[in-house]
């Protein structure tokens, strides 16, 4: 047996819980990502999906994406720095800009390379990179790579923010870089104070929009937008796998900021470029929520449905302000369990269990879609009511 084979075989964690029947992970769907899916030969409400503007089963969309594939083929072959760039890159990165009032963006093969690639480029050496304890792992990635001296604050906390750039030089460049919306507990970044700070120590601000792109501010433009304060922010990333029905991510920013990544971002310029598929499907989709403010709408219409339901039956939500609703269980067995009863009875779901949450603040994600129904949502709601007080959760 190898060095690594006599390392890894006693990892054996994943194991105990398929023995107990409760793992939770790589559940096989065989069907289209909408409301409802298919699962192991019968229908389960989707409430585990990301897809905010329910966009990933359109017709629009998936002829989009078929277009582009007869027209340009299945891939490209090659980086965008090379043989990789088509026509639709270029004008899905023009739109981008213009939706989020910048002077360019960048497309990037998947959400998590633009913030491995972007932070670790615009920071180095002699200069500071700030983060919120709970900031993606994407982004506590590309802080990692950068050679910028590595910070933190308390999640969402502006005295302690403020504590740690109160040390720091004032001529210094120092990057602020946070989720407008946190995945895992649905809240949003302080955005107006952050801003405020920016000024007052002398600042850059990175946003990640990945959960904010076609759920907050006009048309869906994100969280900066929402606040009024896309000019104040001068890096906006996002993704495609949300809102914008696809995979990919982009970069948007100021024209010298683009064209200094552009020639150095690392996941960039080494990366295969997006499919004409992916790209031609965000395009679509990205038309779409501009065209039908009634899409998003729904969705916060059905949010705001499910936000009051839970609060109502007793459950524990937290600080969320979105369509990502956390259901605190803070018991990691409890969580696993309680995500195995959920499927068992047509719910699906997703557990957070450390890394991604502190070990006592484990939860189930509950995430609504343009395309869920009050009715699918109070289906949820009675099933998961009934299986956090036969656990012992919530009260009766």
């Amino acid at each position: 047996m190898g060095q690594l084979q006599e390392r890894y075989k006693n990892y054996r964690v994943p194991q105990k819980y398929m023995e107990e029947g409760v793992y939770p992970y790589f559940r096989e769907i065989t069907s289209k990502q909408g409301p409802e899916v298919t699962m192991e030969g019968h229908q389960v409400l989707m409430f585990g999906s990301n897809a905010y503007t329910g966009l990933t089963g359109d017709d629009r969309v998936i002829a989009a994406a078929e277009k582009a594939l007869l027209k340009y083929g299945s891939g490209c072959a090659g980086s965008r720095f090379l043989n990789g760039t088509l026509d639709i890159h270029v004008q899905l990165e023009k739109e981008l800009a213009e939706f989020e009032h910048k002077d360019g963006a960048l497309c990037f093969s998947t959400g998590f390379s633009v913030n491995a690639g972007v932070i670790p480029q615009l920071v180095g050496r002699g200069d500071y990179v700030i983060c919120d304890d709970r900031d993606h792992a994407s982004i506590v990635d590309g802080r990692r790579l950068s050679f910028a001296t590595q910070l933190h604050y308390k999640h969402n906390d502006m005295e302690d923010l403020e504590r740690v750039l109160k040390k720091l030089p004032h001529e210094a460049v120092k990057l602020i870089v946070v989720d407008g919306v946190f995945s895992m507990e649905g809240d949003l970044a302080k955005l107006p104070e952050i801003v405020e700070l920016k000024h007052k120590y002398n600042c850059s601000i990175m946003v990640d929009e990945a959960h904010g792109l076609g759920v907050f501010g006009e048309q869906g433009r994100g969280v900066c937008h929402h606040f009024g304060l896309q000019d104040e922010v001068d890096v906006i990333m996002g993704t495609f796998s949300k809102s914008l029905a696809s995979i990919g991510g982009f970069v948007a920013s100021d024209w010298d900021t683009i064209n200094y990544l552009r020639h150095t971002s690392r996941t960039y310029i080494f990366s295969a470029s997006d499919t004409p598929a992916a790209t031609a499907a965000a395009i679509e989709a990205l038309h779409i929520i501009q065209e039908e403010p009634e899409r998003i709408q729904h969705l916060w219409d059905v949010t705001n449905y499910a936000l009051k339901r839970f609060r109502e039956e007793g459950f524990e939500i937290g600080e969320t302000e979105s369509p990502i609703i956390p259901l605190y269980v803070r018991d990691s067995y409890k969580t696993f369990l309680v995500t195995k009863l959920a499927f068992d009875r047509g719910v699906f779901i997703n557990p957070v269990i450390p890394p991604a949450c502190a070990p006592q603040d484990t939860l189930v994600r509950f995430a609504l879609m343009a395309t869920h129904s009050k009715e699918q949502v109070e289906r949820g709601v009675q099933i998961l009511k009934q299986i956090f007080v036969e656990q012992g959760i919530i009260k009766g």
